[in-house]
């Protein structure tokens, strides 16, 4: 569920006595603006200067824009203005709102009350008045809050995980340690468990607390998060050997995790035990579990609110900034969402991870070189790491230093000792082809297809490039068909083939296949030249030029836009391949 759509609609009530006081001033400028801006405080305005509907559309234009603290402001001010009528809905809007934007301490003085309220709403701010009570030691006061917040859709999963916190914080220890049941839930479920570990250890029960971490590494530990609190406990018991096992058959399982080779490394050095998290670090991370299952489910603001409410417990918590920062990165807030991931400090085992993100949203904002000095700044700290060096190779390709970026593969590809990840070489077969030297490209994609024959990234890749040069058709042409019944719903696959048929001068063929691929690449100006060559072909001269014309709105290459310019003002004026003789020529 969606906490912005709680309130399915707005009852006919409200909305006819929120329209009847609307003035008939728009909202005031410096409200309209601030949607597009950073976030300000916002004072009552003078009487009639601005309506309580026109506080009310500049807090949906605010959230629009991902200003979920400012939007928060003008729900307030158009509560306060507004009739009583409409005070439920506004209020709860302004709820939702703080909640949103992690100013926890007006959500929980704005959480809705009484039997006018929105039943859900009124959990959710049970919710939140339980986390308060958590965070600031009031555990009976928090049990009492979560446990009215049980039943709500959107409270259920965290209400069950932060009560037997509660009940620690309370002093009641046989009810911290008894594991919740949250039915339909297997991902929560296993965190209600390692919460159990982690509330046994609380209450020095340390042969229970062994017990329940190594019942979830038995069962497989997907994340390896049960190890790591099993080993962390056995550090601080002064079982270093024992710690050691476990993160070595954990690696086994999951190679290459940096929290579990970090911990490998502290514990066959030596170092200090990492200390025992406290009762609200530990709450604080049994909420990022939920919050990541509601990201994957598309329930981005139940999540968010999750990750604020963790965020209140643990400010420290950096796996909950890292998806934060996800969140409003997918909702189109880039300048919070770095933020979110500027949080993080460069201890942290999550550094590397917050900073890549970094620099993906610069880099995707356009702006390549900060995506560059970001990355490289990592590079040069961190010499070794090879999603570090992968990272810097995509940003130097997408800049368009291809020599750069394959010299970066090189050394990538020397070090995997005769067999390297095929992805390497596909990258490094782009930078080739991009540079003008196919022969290293065809190289480096019929050596990654002898490790990956049924990629069909690869098989399109080398199949469209032979067609696309009108060499080892019969070949090429079987390759990209391939790589379409792998991938039968990928329109640049569909497009290499209808091209393959255009190119043995099967016209009627290619505009069948052609025509599929635009349905599913509307936007590519590659797809739309192709579809307009194979028109003209086939005497659908005004249908041609209309796909030609639409290439040059889509951003081409200098080089299609040319080459389209030219075929717009005198159209194909080449013969064509005959399908006949093609076929004969190649034996098909």
């Amino acid at each position: 569920m969606r906490l912005r759509h709680v309130l399915f609609a707005l009852p006919s009530l409200i909305a006819a006595t929120v329209l009847a006081d609307c003035a008939s001033t728009p909202p005031r400028a410096d409200v309209a603006d601030r949607t597009h801006g950073e976030a300000m405080s916002v004072t009552a305005p003078p009487p009639g200067e601005a309506s309580s509907f026109g506080y009310f559309l500049a807090g949906q234009a605010a959230e629009s824009y991902g200003q979920t603290g400012f939007a928060a402001d003008l729900y307030a001010h158009a509560a306060a203005l507004g009739p009583q009528g409409s005070r439920f809905y506004l209020n709860g809007q302004a709820f939702i709102a703080a909640v949103l934007a992690g100013d926890m301490s007006r959500a929980a003085a704005l959480a809705p009350e009484g039997p006018d309220a929105d039943p859900d709403l009124v959990k959710l701010g049970a919710l939140v008045h339980g986390v308060e009570d958590l965070a600031t030691g009031r555990g009976q006061n928090a049990r009492a809050a979560l446990t009215a917040s049980e039943g709500g859709a959107a409270t259920r999963t965290a209400a069950a995980l932060l009560l037997p916190f509660a009940a620690a914080e309370a002093r009641d220890t046989e009810a911290s340690v008894a594991q919740p049941v949250i039915p339909g839930a297997p991902v929560a479920q296993f965190y209600a468990r390692l919460d159990q570990g982690l509330l046994f250890e609380h209450a020095r029960r340390y042969e229970e607390a062994e017990t329940a971490y190594r019942d979830l590494v038995v069962k497989g530990d997907p994340e390896g998060l049960a190890s790591l609190a099993l080993g962390a406990m056995l550090e601080r018991r002064g079982r270093g050997a024992d710690a050691v096992a476990v993160y070595v058959a954990a690696l086994r399982r999951l190679p290459g995790d940096q929290e579990l080779l970090s911990a490998w490394r502290r514990a066959s050095a030596h170092q200090a035990a990492p200390p025992q998290p406290s009762l609200r670090q530990s709450a604080a991370l049994a909420l990022i579990a939920p919050a990541a299952v509601m990201i994957s489910q598309k329930s981005d603001d139940v999540a968010m609110a999750y990750l604020r409410l963790a965020l209140w417990l643990d400010p420290a918590q950096d796996e909950a900034w890292i998806l934060v920062g996800d969140v409003l990165a997918a909702e189109g807030d880039t300048t919070s969402a770095r933020a979110a991931y500027a949080r993080l400090s460069p201890g942290s085992p999550h550094y590397v991870e917050g900073e890549l993100k970094l620099a993906w949203s610069f880099q995707e904002s356009g702006d390549d070189s900060q995506a560059l000095a970001v990355t490289e700044a990592l590079a040069a700290a961190h010499p070794k790491d090879h999603d570090i060096l992968v990272s810097l190779a995509d940003m130097l390709r997408s800049s368009g230093r291809y020599a750069d970026s394959a010299k970066i593969l090189d050394g990538l590809i020397a070090g995997d000792e005769g067999r390297p990840d095929w992805r390497l070489l596909y990258m490094r077969a782009v930078d080739s082809e991009e540079s003008g030297d196919w022969a290293s490209a065809e190289s480096d994609l019929t050596r990654a297809l002898g490790l990956h024959p049924d990629e069909p990234e690869l098989l399109n890749f080398l199949g469209y490039s032979w067609i696309d040069r009108g060499e080892k058709l019969p070949q090429a042409l079987a390759m990209v068909k391939k790589a379409v019944s792998l991938d039968p719903h990928s329109g640049a696959m569909i497009d290499s083939l209808g091209w393959g048929y255009y190119r043995l001068g099967d016209y009627a063929k290619a505009v069948e296949k052609l025509e599929q691929a635009i349905l599913l690449e509307p936007g590519d100006p590659d797809v739309n030249d192709h579809l307009g060559d194979a028109y003209w072909r086939v005497g659908r001269k005004l249908e041609a030029q209309f796909q030609w014309r639409r290439v040059l709105t889509l951003d081409p290459s200098a080089k299609l836009r040319t080459a389209v310019e030219t075929k717009l003002k005198a159209g194909l004026t080449d013969p064509g391949p005959d399908l006949v003789a093609e076929q004969q020529a190649h034996g098909l």
